[in-house]
């Protein structure tokens, strides 16, 4: 199958379309573009593991879906949810450990994914979140990683200009 074809009803759906103004990993990056960006990667990935093409469906879904945790972390909402919490509690109720289980049980509502998805969205921020039981886990954490790490570098790029800009006008 190719990528449009697996991906298609996800990427159309208005609540997916939604994650186009989410800013995500700074710069000019929308946690849309981060989504499909690491599922063209997981995509890719699992075809050169030589995954079968049920598994690399189900990577490509779970990846495009790893995100989709559907609340503002960044709110003050987020930020009073997680003062109930104190000490090394509080940290492991941080964003970067709690978005995998919660972008899974949200996906898995509108849909519908199998445990393999389930657990590769709930483990890809991995070692901040449990450890990958499966490949379609394995690679969607490794595409992610590279992913974000292109989209930092690329950020602080982003950053540099503007501050370059400001102190040469």
């Amino acid at each position: 199958m190719s990528f449009q074809e697996i991906t298609q009803d996800i990427i159309n759906h208005p609540l997916f379309i939604e994650l186009q103004d989410v800013q995500h990993h700074g710069g000019e990056n929308s946690l849309y573009m981060h989504s499909v960006d690491t599922a063209k990667c997981a995509y890719k990935l699992a075809q050169k593991f030589h995954m079968p093409e049920e598994r690399v469906c189900s990577v490509t879904r779970a990846a495009l879906l790893h995100d989709f945790f559907g609340y503002k972390w960044r709110s003050a909402q987020h930020k009073r949810y997680k003062k109930y919490y104190k000490g090394w509690k509080r940290v492991t109720h941080m964003h970067a450990f709690i978005h995998g289980a919660h972008a899974a049980h949200r996906a898995n509502r509108i849909f519908g994914l199998n445990e393999r998805q389930k657990a590769a969205i709930t483990c890809h921020m991995f070692p901040l979140a449990p450890m990958p039981t499966n490949s379609e886990a394995w690679v969607l954490t490794l595409a992610d990683k590279i992913v974000a790490s292109k989209e930092v570098g690329e950020t602080v790029g982003w950053h540099i200009r503007k501050m370059y800009h400001k102190v040469i006008d």
